[in-house]
């Protein structure tokens, strides 16, 4: 599984602050800066399924399976898998699905993920529920 994450900080924001986003939901390695009109543009790359655990944790502590479950499979082309979260939330350990533009108005953090298989990512990092319990759990995706 591969994983990218992008996110826009713009001349309006605290970097540190929108870093701080980032390490709430993801395991950031090494963080690429891109000069845009209206900030910087930063790109992580990370492999496994170690990099967004963090997300995972989060959906599952705040008990979001389904709806997570329902965002993600709306992004899926292929082996792709591509779905936003509110930047704001996500800097005080919130996870919040971004499903339409506009709705986060600093800009999203947007996950995009390659993997081998979907399904079994989807199951892992936001699995089917039954009466708040998980139905089954699949094991962390390659």
């Amino acid at each position: 599984m591969k994983v990218e994450v992008v996110t826009e900080v713009r001349f309006t924001e605290d970097k540190r602050k929108v870093l701080k986003a980032l390490e709430n939901v993801t395991k950031l390695t090494y963080v690429e800066e891109k000069p845009t009109d209206v900030g910087v543009l930063l790109l992580s790359h990370c492999e496994g399924h170690a990099c967004i655990e963090k997300l995972r944790n989060a959906i599952w502590r705040q008990g979001i399976q389904d709806a997570a479950r329902s965002v993600i499979s709306r992004g899926v082309v292929g082996d792709t898998i591509v779905f936003s979260i509110n930047k704001q939330a996500a800097y005080v350990g919130v996870v919040s699905f971004v499903t339409e533009p506009g709705e986060s108005p600093l800009g999203p953090i947007t996950f995009t993920v390659r993997t081998s298989n979907v399904r079994q990512f989807i199951d892992w990092i936001a699995p089917r529920t039954y009466r708040g319990r998980v139905y089954y759990q699949a094991p962390p995706p390659d």
